[in-house]
């Protein structure tokens, strides 16, 4: 049985591989002819949508995400959070730079114009703050996931405050947007937590049968112009509500606000 199990698993990790290979050719070709012509391209928000769902995911929206002037503040559960996110706001995401240094998708998210941020480097957050103000700065909306690292989906970490310090005060006038992402059982067991990899989460994802179900949903705005803590905090608690009335109880680790 476990040898039918893992023939299976491997059955299903081609697929999706392939699926999601055919989906990139296209949309490399298409984005570099976009860029030549001197147009802003749609095609890696385009890919981002149909790698979700060859990932297996099937995305569900509430509320209304605003497409300009909006700084979109998520909790963090997976990778697939990205794909999810890329897939229904125009938004360029703030990740680890780990994420850089990965052979095929650290490639692939730069052509989203991703701001990748050091986690370690204590020295560097004053630069760091200054390429995600400059980023706020620009037509293309921005996705953080402040509390740094993922969860189990059902509980929501402290927020870190350096991120929000880029709107200290706003380059522009805009708006913050909290989204909740709520993934079903399957989605919320694939989650990539504790000292799992990076490659063995993905073939987490990408081996097994059937779909999941991810519901983004996209809570009240919130003025940018309230200072770091203010806003952090009004984020934060807008997400721990919707995670709590999902949910029905409190999710584990929520200690209020930012610092």
């Amino acid at each position: 049985m476990g040898r039918l199990q893992s023939l299976f698993a491997a059955w299903h990790f081609a697929v999706r591989f392939l699926w999601l290979l055919a989906l990139l050719v296209p949309s490399l070709l298409l984005h570099g002819a976009w860029r030549l012509a001197g147009r802003v391209s749609p095609w890696p928000r385009w890919f981002l949508g149909r790698a979700a769902r060859a990932a297996g995911a099937r995305i569900e929206v509430t509320g209304t995400p605003l497409q300009h002037d909006v700084l979109f503040v998520a909790n963090h559960v997976s990778w697939v959070d990205i794909l999810v996110l890329g897939r229904l706001t125009p938004a360029r995401f703030v990740a680890q730079d780990q994420l850089y240094h990965w052979a095929v998708l650290g490639w692939l998210s730069t052509l989203n114009n991703t701001i990748f941020v050091s986690r370690t480097d204590r020295l560097g957050v004053a630069g760091q703050i200054e390429r995600v103000r400059t980023a706020i700065a620009g037509p293309q909306p921005v996705a953080i996931f402040p509390e740094g690292t993922t969860t189990d989906g059902r509980s929501l970490l402290p927020f870190k405050p350096a991120l929000f310090s880029a709107l200290e005060p706003p380059p522009r006038p805009l708006q913050v947007q909290p989204v909740m992402l709520d993934f079903d059982a399957a989605g919320s067991a694939l989650a990539w937590i504790g000292t799992e990899t990076g490659g063995a989460n993905a073939w987490r994802v990408l081996s097994r049968g059937g779909s999941f179900a991810v519901t983004a949903h996209f809570l009240a705005p919130i003025p940018a112009d309230g200072g770091r803590k203010r806003v952090g905090a009004a984020a934060r608690n807008a997400i721990l509500a919707a995670l709590t009335a999902r949910h029905g109880t409190a999710p584990l680790d929520t200690p209020g606000g930012t610092s």
